[in-house]
């Protein structure tokens, strides 16, 4: 029996050679899924960044992250929207925060692009009303809900997984080292994507993708004796 949720391992680098290094590295480790986080780039240029997606040839997330959502991207708005929508017919994902005008959702989505709507509070986790009213916002206008929050106790993280267990086509995450457990337990209610780091974690409470395969098999084994 083998895990449905795929590892993904976001590639957080500054030059593009040193994306394509740690990609090629990533896949090495037995990533599922690459995420592409543009905003790290130095320079983001469309040219460069299509070239270096082909490059890499391989099953990706493309993000460029707003800076209130733990982003580092520089430019404008309309750079940033802009440079995803151009990356929608090379990747297989496209995340977008819900936080966006309706308007640049609906225009990504109408690529084809799966589309992963997203929500990050690097300080609290909602009450679960509130969270699964982001998760219905989400799907309302996309194809993957994505929710990550900062939890303060462990009652937060409790909270996290029964999101996942209300919902379908979910990624919910407890961010921190107290919320790091939630991000093996996805794979038990078929979230299907779970985050990983390859080099260096872009997440508070991010697992190494060794110790991550190695956990999600361990787990695997244990329900099927």
């Amino acid at each position: 029996m083998y895990s449905q949720t795929k590892i993904a391992i976001p590639i957080f680098q500054e030059k593009y050679e040193d994306v394509i290094e740690v990609a090629n590295d990533c896949i090495d480790k037995g990533a599922d899924i690459l995420e592409f986080r543009i905003d790290a780039l130095e320079n983001p240029d469309i040219g460069k960044i299509r070239d270096t997606i082909e490059n890499i040839s391989f099953p990706m997330i493309a993000t460029n992250r707003i800076s209130t959502e733990g982003g580092s991207f520089k430019g404008s708005e309309e750079e940033r929207l802009n440079i995803l929508y151009e990356c929608c017919d090379l990747v297989e994902y496209v995340d977008i925060e819900l936080q966006c005008d309706d308007e640049y959702i609906h225009k990504i989505h109408d690529t084809g692009v799966k589309t992963i709507v997203s929500y990050h509070d690097f300080e609290k986790t909602p009450d679960l009303n509130e969270i699964m009213y982001i998760v219905d916002k989400e799907h309302e206008l996309g194809d993957i809900a994505k929710v990550a929050f900062m939890p303060q106790d462990l009652e937060d993280t409790l909270t996290i997984l029964a999101v996942l267990s209300h919902c379908e086509n979910t990624i919910a995450i407890s961010m921190g080292d107290l919320g790091s457990y939630t991000r093996v337990m996805a794979s038990k209610f078929d979230s299907p994507i779970t985050f990983a780091a390859g080099r260096d974690a872009t997440a508070p409470g991010q697992i190494d993708i060794e110790t991550m395969k190695a956990l999600l098999n361990m787990d695997l084994n244990i329900m099927d004796e």
